[in-house]
């Protein structure tokens, strides 16, 4: 979705305005934590101007990296 922000020119702010959502939605869309429900993704896709399966959509984050955020490295690597 990067790459859709990049080529259109817009921001988060843009694309929360533009597909009627929360700006905190958006933002989590936009950085692969939340994969967006059908309704979000028709009206993402709408707000860039293309076609659904246009769109890459769902995580993109790691894991392991949100849990080492969370709660700091435990384990020896």
């Amino acid at each position: 979705m990067d790459v859709l922000l990049d080529q259109q020119q817009m921001t988060v702010d843009d694309l929360s305005e533009q597909a009627n959502m929360p700006l905190d939605r958006a933002e989590a869309i936009a950085l692969g934590r939340w994969t967006p429900a059908p309704a979000e993704r028709q009206r993402i896709a709408a707000a860039f101007g293309v076609k659904i399966e246009d769109v890459s959509w769902g995580h993109t984050m790691d894991p392991r990296n949100v849990r080492y955020r969370q709660f700091g490295l435990q384990e020896e690597i």
